[in-house]
């Protein structure tokens, strides 16, 4: 979000989903769409069908690799190379969009003369990604009219994440992919509301509308609406981790977030818990960090509210209370409503999840013209920006030009994951979601469904791999960081590179949280969980471990 916001001033996909079955390339980076966004991904079956070309570049080869024109399999936490790397080659070869580059932007000079670092000979050898299959898919993107960039975790959790972004942002705008049908670049959102939860201001910078938090005249618009003196920029998400960690934080909100599961280095995390003051949790099931709780109250889920959800192409949908909630269970704005009158805020007597959004819609031009009552109207809901009673709402943003104005290009130079591979530690650990959990797993591994599927923790392994270090399918092993190790069951695939190995973040029993990196993006903070230093140990024979990997990969890539 924040390199949109940036760069093109809104931080969300450019096109619809819908879009998608009418494009003429997709250019899928650093998303496993078919396991993460299903549904999403069923649009990019059905323009695959029709007849649509698709390059995938992703470290794993992952189902939609199986049928692209080209795959790249990129060396993890390499993506701004190969990212600069396919612009040069665009500009070497003439296929920059000239009359878009002077209308809709700035900076195309410096961006240029930046590119001159990056070419295909040094691309291959830092990317692992062949000279020719850079190329290729940086002409066939280029070439092609109607061309979307589609991206989600496996650009951004990185600690370069929003530079990632900002070499993707670069690629369109050179091109002149924005502000048209089936082309863009489109941030693919993990879960169902996070677009709407950035969208009313759940940002330490943005206040709703993606209003700064640092600039006064939307400090005081909020100060006067609110009553009250209106903060500015606050922690992000990695900086309040570091500060429960480091003892720096005496309390704790967590709304919705098992954060025991899903934030990195979890041990040190865990002891950081132990020593807060106050811990609240808002739930609306059991987790692994209600267990640290001092106060657990009790949520409604979607099935038992009324509100919108915004999914990842701004579009605003209805969510209708179909049972009660059981229990003390309530609404979430409720709780947090009568929270804030118990800390001594006169807050508004709303009467209802419209009366809510209503207000937001007020202070937020982008949403002026939606209303639960508009919605209802319009069954597939609305899409923002809407000014307006009159604005049918947006189906792709920059139709006349990117709403920043002129969008700023952004040269960026490549910086390496912040923990490599070593001589104790020397295979790469990236992390993700399976088709059949979702997130933390608070709710599915609560069905006999899912968790009979998939039932307990894995890593993939590459058989090359397995063979040198000696381990088969279906053995048990443990994976080592220099944060911690955990146990998992081997499963063999080409689908990893020889020396990666892979694992999901749904297990509490062996969570591969305890492994990963704290290290946060400059920008926004986010972890490197894409980019983890880790050796294996094979139980069986515990005292050959460690060391005795490290000697055989190391001499792997000697060979």
């Amino acid at each position: 979000m924040a390199g949109l916001v940036k760069m093109f001033g809104a931080g969300a996909m450019t096109n619809s989903i819908p879009e998608i079955r009418d494009t003429d390339l997709m250019f899928v980076i650093g998303s496993n769409t078919t396991e993460a966004h299903p549904i999403i991904a069923m649009e990019m079956k059905r323009a695959r069908q029709a007849g649509a070309k698709l390059i995938v570049a992703d470290p794993r080869r992952i189902w939609l690799a199986d049928y692209a024109d080209v795959h790249l399999q990129l060396k993890p936490g390499t993506d701004v190379f190969l990212l600069n790397a396919m612009a040069k080659v665009i500009v070497d070869e003439g296929l920059v969009d000239q009359g878009f580059i002077d209308n809709h932007t700035k900076g195309w000079q410096a961006l240029k003369q930046s590119l001159e670092k990056f070419p295909l000979d040094e691309a291959e050898r830092v990317t692992r990604v062949p000279a020719e299959l850079i190329k290729k898919a940086a002409i066939m993107y280029a070439s092609t009219y109607k061309a979307g960039v589609y991206y989600t975790l496996g650009i951004t959790e990185h600690s370069h994440g929003t530079d990632n972004v900002y070499s993707l942002a670069n690629l369109v705008l050179m091109t002149g992919h924005l502000g048209r049908r089936s082309s863009g670049l489109n941030p693919l959102r993990g879960q169902n509301n996070v677009q709407g939860a950035n969208d009313a201001g759940a940002s330490p910078v943005f206040y709703p509308g993606y209003q700064s938090a640092t600039d006064p005249e939307v400090r005081a618009k909020f100060s006067e609406a609110w009553n009250c003196d209106a903060p500015g920029a606050g922690m992000n998400l990695n900086q309040m981790m570091h500060a429960v960690e480091e003892g720096e934080m005496k309390a704790l909100f967590v709304m919705g977030e098992d954060i025991v599961l899903s934030e990195p280095n979890t041990s040190k995390l865990e002891e950081g818990l132990k020593d807060l003051e106050f811990l609240v949790c808002q739930e609306i099931l059991p987790n692994m960090t209600t267990e640290y709780a001092d106060v657990i109250l009790p949520g409604a889920c979607f099935a038992e509210k009324d509100g919108v959800f915004t999914n990842s192409d701004r579009r605003v949908q209805r969510v209708r209370k179909g049972v009660n909630p059981p229990g003390n269970a309530r609404a979430d704005w409720q709780i947090l409503v009568d929270l804030a009158r118990a800390a001594g805020y006169d807050m508004p007597r709303y009467n209802t999840a419209a009366d809510v959004y209503a207000e937001m819609a007020s202070l937020a031009p982008k949403f002026a013209g939606i209303s639960h009552e508009r919605i209802d109207a319009n069954p597939k809901g609305m899409q923002w920006p809407c000014v307006d009673a009159d604005d049918p709402g947006t189906e792709f943003l920059h139709g006349d030009g990117p709403l920043s104005g002129k969008a700023g290009f952004q040269p960026v130079e490549y910086r390496a994951s912040l923990e490599l591979p070593d001589d104790d530690y020397p295979l790469i650990l990236s992390t993700g979601r399976t088709l059949y959990h979702y997130n933390s797993a608070t709710q599915t591994r609560r069905e006999a469904g899912p968790d009979t599927k998939q039932g307990e923790m894995f890593v993939e392994v590459n058989p090359e791999l397995a063979e040198e270090v000696g381990v088969a399918d279906g053995e048990i092993v443990k994976i080592a960081s220099r944060r911690g190790g955990i146990k998992a069951k081997v499963v063999l695939t080409d689908r990893v590179r020889k020396h990666s190995v892979w694992m999901p973040l749904h297990f509490a029993e062996e969570s591969v949280n305890y492994l990963t990196n704290d290290v946060g993006d400059a920008v926004t903070g986010t972890p490197e969980y894409k980019v983890c230093a880790v050796t294996m140990i094979p139980l069986r024979n515990r005292q050959k471990a460690g060391g005795g990997l490290a000697k055989a990969v190391l001499q792997s890539k000697q060979e």
